[in-house]
């Protein structure tokens, strides 16, 4: 399917076509998939990361490696099933260098999340979600287009405009990049009293 179809968004199972097809940046080229969102198709909340990792691009789903093991630890603690929320990502390709045979995550650029802006719009047409959770600064830029400090937007109910609220809280791999247990910790029930706080505003809305 074209863009100019899914710019319709007629169905998830269009919009997965279409986006087996992108080429709208060069990322296609050395992934070994695109990694689409999943979850359910009638969800309130969206969460959307960063980029698929290297399980992620091999398995063909998202949050599927270690930072998928931290969020559902996270979300299992506060009694939140993840086959009841949508999950994507910012980008849909892997971008990475190698070092050896070892692939290793590169921080998507500003004007890849641009290109993939594009599939999470589509994605957010369809589901209608009434929250959306950034998980991290890159979805952060996605949603809103300006890269932003997540310390400046934690903790509140912010709007993406005339879209759904939104939260905005740490990427799980954040979590597992901390040298100490203590800030292991801190960075853990940090993004658990944030999506406590969605949980409840969801609850309550």
């Amino acid at each position: 399917m074209s863009e100019a179809a899914a710019k319709k968004a007629p169905s998830w199972e269009d919009l997965t076509e279409a986006l087996r097809h992108c080429t709208r940046c060069a990322l296609y080229q050395k992934a070994t998939q695109v990694v689409c969102g999943e979850g359910s198709h009638k969800s309130p909340v969206i969460f959307v990361g960063e980029q698929p990792g290297d399980q992620e691009d091999l398995a063909g789903r998202p949050f599927v490696g270690p930072a998928g093991q931290v969020f559902d630890e996270v979300m299992a603690s506060i009694s939140w099933p993840r086959d009841e929320i949508y999950l994507t990502n910012a980008v849909k390709h892997f971008k990475f260098w190698l070092k050896g045979e070892r692939r290793i995550h590169q921080t998507p650029a500003p004007e890849e999340v641009e290109c993939c802006r594009y599939w999470l719009r589509q994605e957010w047409r369809l589901l209608k979600p009434r929250l959306t959770v950034a998980l991290g600064g890159t979805a952060v830029l996605a949603l809103t287009g300006k890269k932003q400090t997540l310390g400046s937007l934690r903790g509140q109910i912010l709007t993406l405009g005339d879209r759904a609220p939104f939260i905005a809280t740490y990427h799980p791999s954040y979590i597992l990049r901390q040298p100490s247990e203590e800030g292991r910790q801190k960075a853990y029930q940090a993004m658990q009293q944030d999506l406590i706080m969605a949980r409840d505003f969801l609850a309550a809305s």
